[in-house]
């Protein structure tokens, strides 16, 4: 039990810093930063982790303690570079409120670039040496990104604003990430024997995920939190001529495991307006359990047709012949929910191949994953990453939980501040969070 919590830990945390890594006004700064052009590998790293970690979510990896000391060791630092990023978004949002670019990207390189840099650079060197240039600090200490001892001086001023200090914010920044990938590069290493283990295990026992298969119809206590405006805009694409050109388009859905990906899904799916766009509605459950002839016979089965055949198709040939006598000249959207492999992308293109020259076009197929690895393989256009749940919503999501449909009108404001305070310690904000404190 230990080391599940500790690899869900550790995957709810770098996915955490995943998701502020991906924020488009804090990835334009870190690749302008110390870190540069190894940003892109650093982040790499940082996905292929939070890959294998996905993959262990909920499998018996033994009890190691090499390796439940390095993923408590991973999750601290996952925790720091959160604090880090925090503090880099706050000096951002000031920049928008005082209309300055202190903490701004240096964009467009070149001359122009350089020189904003240099500035920053010499006035940082400069400060190591005349306390006129900056504040004073203890000697051997690391400069903070802003300075205590002017804000302290300020406590008396009208406005008090944290200055910000670029260099020694890239330096930390760079610190804390280079730390993170060198975990990152020995629990992959230790994941990757665990995992090929158990794979070679579930192969001669069939032992697969620890998850229930999934359908179509949406269950009672699974309401949609905080996913309106994404809902909304997918619901919009998918019917609105977003997705027209072409007679088949393939959207991921990635995300944590627990993050609401097969709700989202379920609720999309059952959608008035997403049912009257497409006559043609599938849902298949993928899992690990990638298997063409299996998926193909699962699809075809759901196509309503008017094939008067009585030959049961047996091998690919007939079953992807079968699927586009059914789908001619009809819009279809196919579910692949919770796919975690994909032998190869040739078995990719096998599992395609009647959709391709089939139906109207704008037909969809939806797919499900963990693994930013798989919605790179099958994506044709951006996948939607679902990231966890605001404050608010999150605590809704909380209170659904403890009370069902019997949430009383008014309770203790002891317990409203105990919830609250859970919520507030659960930082990733997504559905697991719950079972794990329901366990």
């Amino acid at each position: 039990m230990e080391m599940k919590m500790a690899v869900s830990a550790a995957n709810w945390l770098v996915g955490k810093v995943l998701s502020k890594l991906s924020d488009g006004l804090v990835s334009t700064y870190m690749a302008s930063s110390e870190l540069g052009s190894n940003f892109l590998n650093a982040k790499n790293q940082l996905v292929y982790t939070q890959g294998l970690l996905s993959a262990s979510v909920g499998r018996d990896v033994g009890d190691d303690p090499g390796l439940r000391g390095l993923l408590g060791t991973l999750s601290k630092k996952a925790d720091e570079a959160e604090d880090v990023l925090d503090e880099l978004h706050y000096f951002m949002i000031q920049d928008e409120i005082d209309g300055t670019k202190e903490a701004a990207a240096e964009v467009g390189g070149g001359i122009k670039g350089h020189s904003v840099h240099g500035r920053h650079v010499a006035r940082y060197t400069l400060g190591n040496y005349l306390p006129c240039f900056s504040s004073p600090r203890t000697l051997g200490d690391e400069p903070p990104a802003f300075s205590d001892a002017a804000a302290t001086s300020e406590l008396h001023s009208e406005h008090i604003k944290l200055p910000f200090n670029r260099v020694a914010m890239s330096k930390k920044i760079k610190s804390v990430i280079e730390e993170m990938n060198s975990i990152c590069l020995l629990v992959s290493d230790l994941l990757k024997v665990k995992t090929a283990n158990h794979s070679s295990i579930a192969l001669s026992t069939h032992v697969t995920i620890e998850r229930p298969p999934t359908g179509s119809i949406v269950p009672q206590d699974r309401k949609l939190y905080g996913r309106n405006d994404i809902f909304e805009q997918t619901v919009n694409a998918l019917t609105g001529g977003t997705y027209h050109d072409k007679t088949l388009y393939v959207l991921p859905f990635v995300g944590p495991g627990g993050i609401g990906k097969t709700t989202f899904t379920q609720h999309l799916y059952n959608d008035e307006r997403i049912k009257g766009h497409f006559p043609v509605r599938v849902w298949v459950y993928v899992s690990t359990n990638f298997d063409v002839i299996r998926l193909t016979r699962e699809i075809l089965g759901c196509i309503p047709g008017t094939n008067t055949s009585t030959i049961e198709p047996t091998n690919l040939d007939q079953l992807q012949t079968a699927i586009a006598e059914r789908l001619d000249s009809r819009r279809f959207l196919i579910v692949l929910d919770d796919m975690w492999t994909c032998k190869s992308v040739r078995d990719w293109e096998n599992l395609l191949a009647p959709f391709t020259t089939v139906g109207t076009k704008g037909s969809m197929i939806l797919v499900t994953t963990r693994l930013p690895s798989v919605a790179q393989m099958v994506k044709t256009t951006d996948p939607i990453e679902l990231h966890g749940l605001e404050p608010d919503d999150f605590f809704a999501l909380f209170e659904s939980c403890i009370f069902g449909h019997n949430k009383p009108r008014l309770y203790d404001d002891d317990l409203v501040n105990v919830a609250r305070d859970i919520a507030k310690k659960l930082k990733v904000r997504h559905w697991q969070q719950i079972q794990l404190v329901d366990c």
